[in-house]
């Protein structure tokens, strides 16, 4: 057990029942004690500390809002949600009600600093989940094994397949809170989808999560809404720039201090810088997970304003440009770059800031991203007809034709500082 758990367990404080003021949808309300007991755990508050959007702020200022902030509004709808497919007739016991609130609850415990764009840089080849899973499994043994059915429908081991289809699907709350929430904090109105209707039209049929055929407009707009999000907000060219400086600045950092560099870090960041860590470090270490879980966006920002003046010009300027907002230039088209474009440009970094050719790699590089608002492959948006006929939405839907947006699109880009 984890130090930082034991710890809660000397200070638990008495339950109450609390309403929570959130900005999206009014007065959340938490009827559980269980639930309290976690949103106030050091593990779930540490949430407040990450930020929802990473970098986004620095394109649009008012994505400020965290982790904890979308946890809150996916457990909410979690609740709007269960309340509708009992009153329609689905069984759903107490427990797993409380389960299923818990598991969306707890589903990005695992996130690192800045969300997703440091997600393989700090741990190489550990993906958020599976740090949700591990910390889930120390709450687990916390609250006395009150955790396990959460667990089961997190990880899609409870035969009512609904339930973790709430949680993760392609028509999930976690996905209806996040586009709801990251409009309205950036101040993109694409992205405004109505949970209300997209909730109340949810039913169940042979164990699946369906669409009453009544809503089907209001999914076409969520699918249309989510590829227009990706484009303006999350893979915004500039906030891509801006999460590929960051990378960059970790990556140099990591390599300068295997190289025996002692650079200024918090501990726990500092034993990250200094070894290569993988999943199974974190299975044969239950301690580097308790170190992880002390890294949040501040051990990043203030390590990288001391590393500004650090005496290694490529940690130094990376940090300077990212202090001052001078991001990378990028170019973005539908077709890949030639080695001749890149080496044209890291000629001319090589050539104002006289460094090597791998130090320049680090300004100068070639990436792609994808988007596809909607994935046949998996498990379908299927719609409800009066008939008890049903169709995927990619089929049954006549005014928009959501077949394209279901193919992967695919965008090349290239960095490099302004002015060169």
């Amino acid at each position: 057990m984890i130090v930082l758990l034991n710890y809660f367990n000397k200070f638990m404080i008495p339950n109450k029942r609390k309403i929570i003021n959130d900005p999206i949808y009014g007065f959340v309300t938490l009827t559980d004690d269980l639930v309290y007991d976690l949103i106030n755990h050091p593990i779930f508050q540490r949430l407040r500390r990450i930020k929802q959007l990473g970098l986004t702020n620095l394109v649009y200022p008012g994505a400020l809002h965290t982790r904890f902030h979308h946890a809150i509004g996916a457990m909410h709808l979690m609740t709007e949600a269960l309340q509708v497919l009992k009153s329609k007739g689905i069984k759903i016991t107490d427990d797993e009600c409380r389960a299923a609130i818990i598991a969306i609850l707890l589903h990005d415990i695992g996130h690192g600093p800045f969300s997703h764009a440091l997600e393989h840089t700090i741990v190489k080849g550990v993906h958020h989940e599976h740090i949700s899973m591990m910390l889930m499994d120390e709450l687990n043994k916390t609250f006395k094994g009150k955790l396990t059915l959460a667990i089961k429908i997190f990880k899609d081991e409870h035969p009512k397949k609904f339930l973790h289809q709430l949680v993760s699907s392609q028509l999930d709350v976690d996905r209806l809170d996040y586009l709801k929430r990251d409009s309205f904090f950036t101040g993109v109105s694409e992205g405004v989808i109505s949970t209300d209707r997209i909730i109340k039209m949810l039913t169940v049929v042979n164990g699946n999560l369906v669409i009453e055929a009544k809503g089907i407009y209001s999914v076409e707009k969520f699918l249309i809404a989510r590829r227009l999000m990706y484009w303006q907000v999350y893979l915004h060219k500039t906030v891509l720039g801006a999460e590929k400086l960051l990378v960059n600045i970790l990556k140099r950092a990591k390599e300068l201090s295997l190289s025996g560099n002692d650079l200024f870090a918090t501990p726990a960041l500092s034993l990250f810088l200094k070894n290569n860590y993988n999943k199974k470090d974190f299975i044969s270490k239950p301690e580097l997970l308790e170190q992880f879980v002390l890294l949040d966006d501040y051990d990043i920002m203030a390590s990288i304003k001391v590393w500004m003046n650090h005496d290694d010009i490529v940690l130094s300027l990376l940090c300077k440009n990212m202090i001052e907002r001078h991001l990378f230039k990028i170019q973005l088209q539908n077709k890949k770059f030639t080695e001749t474009e890149k080496t044209g440009w890291i000629e001319k970094v090589m050539k104002k800031y006289k460094l090597t050719k791998k130090e320049a790699e680090y300004f100068v590089f070639t990436e792609s991203v994808n988007n596809s608002a909607y994935n046949s492959a998996e498990i379908k948006i299927n719609i409800l007809y009066n008939n008890n006929v049903l169709v995927d939405v990619a089929k049954a839907s006549d005014q928009l034709n959501i077949k394209m947006l279901s193919k992967k699109v695919t965008k090349y880009f290239m960095c490099y500082p302004k002015g060169i």
